[in-house]
Order: structure tokens, then C-alpha cells, then sequence
């Protein structure tokens, strides 16, 4: 019974329309409900959305700052390390110039040193060999004047005898001349 009740319900009315009565107080329930929401809740909503809005803006904003900020800086640490590197150059360039002084300063003292040694080691050798010849023509000296008096007292006995100490005396000449020439070869 109750589903022939709801099929004769149903051939009377639009099932597209609603009744008339609830077409009426709907209506109502929908005007009471926007007006309540268009005084209190839309103000508040608008003004949230204000809100977003200004951050988001403000978000937008901060961030094109920071992002020329950031490129700011970018180009600064650029040119600070270009900077870096103009000053390493430069130093390096000092530094290899200070070497190559460094190094003429050096030779330039090498060599006169070398000249004074030199200087010094010529007249140490004129003075050695001035020193040599003094010594030697005192030896010989010495030997003729020895030679001499072996001559004189050995040749009022024989001639034989003279020439034989001339013979030594000669001898004995020759083996100081050889240990006196084995000495500056020696020194030197």
C-alpha cells in the first residue's frame, strides 16, 4: 500500500520541480542563509583572502630582493676573486723577479770572489815560488862554496881527485834540484 501512495505521489508532481511549498520555504531558508553569510562570514573571508594576498605579495617581493641581493653579492665575490687573482699574479711576477735579482746579486758575488781567491791564491803562489828561489840560490850558494873548499883542499893532492868531486858535487845538485821540483808539485 505504501508504494501505490509514493506512485500517485509521484504522477502528480515534476520530478525537475519540487513542490510549491518547498519551492517557497527553500527560498527563504536560502535568501536568510546568504544574507546571515554576507554579513558575517563574507567580510571575514574577504578580509583572509586580503591577508593572503598581501604575503603572498610581500613573500613575491622579499624574494625578488633576496634574489638581487644574491646577485649582488654574486658579482662582488666575482670581483673580489678576480681581485685574488690579479694580486697572485702580481706576486708571483715579484717573486720571480726578486729571484732573478736574487740570483744576478749571487753570481755577481761569486765572482768576485772567486777573482779575489784567485788574486790571493797568484800571490801566495808568486810569494811561494819568490820564497823557492831565494831558498834554492842560498843551497847553491852554499854547495859552491862548499865545492870550492873540497876543490881547493882536494887539488893540491890530484887532479883525479877534483874531477871526482866535481862529479858528486854535480850529482849531488841534480838530486836536490829533482827533490826541490817534486816539492812544488807537491804544494801545488
Amino acid at each position: 500500500m505504501m508504494a501505490d501512495y509514493i506512485l500517485a505521489a509521484a504522477e502528480d508532481q515534476n520530478i525537475l520541480l519540487p513542490g510549491m511549498p518547498d519551492l517557497v520555504w527553500g527560498s527563504i531558508a536560502f535568501v536568510i542563509v546568504a544574507l546571515v553569510v554576507g554579513k558575517l562570514a563574507w567580510p571575514t573571508f574577504m578580509e583572509t583572502l586580503d591577508e593572503r594576498k598581501t604575503k603572498i605579495e610581500d613573500g613575491l617581493s622579499a624574494a625578488a630582493n633576496a634574489k638581487k641581493e644574491v646577485a649582488s653579492q654574486r658579482e662582488a665575490l666575482t670581483d673580489e676573486i678576480n681581485n685574488a687573482h690579479r694580486e697572485a699574479a702580481e706576486i708571483r711576477n715579484k717573486a720571480k723577479d726578486n729571484a732573478v735579482e736574487i740570483a744576478r746579486v749571487a753570481k755577481a758575488d761569486a765572482a768576485s770572489e772567486a777573482e779575489r781567491i784567485t788574486s790571493n791564491a797568484e800571490r801566495q803562489i808568486e810569494a811561494d815560488t819568490t820564497t823557492a828561489k831565494k831558498a834554492l840560490e842560498k843551497q847553491i850558494s852554499t854547495l859552491a862554496v862548499d865545492l870550492a873548499e873540497k876543490i881547493v883542499g882536494a887539488q893540491a893532492l890530484d887532479p883525479d881527485i877534483s874531477q871526482g868531486v866535481i862529479d858528486r858535487f854535480l850529482d849531488d845538485l841534480e838530486a836536490q834540484n829533482a827533490q826541490i821540483a817534486k816539492a812544488e808539485v807537491k804544494e801545488n
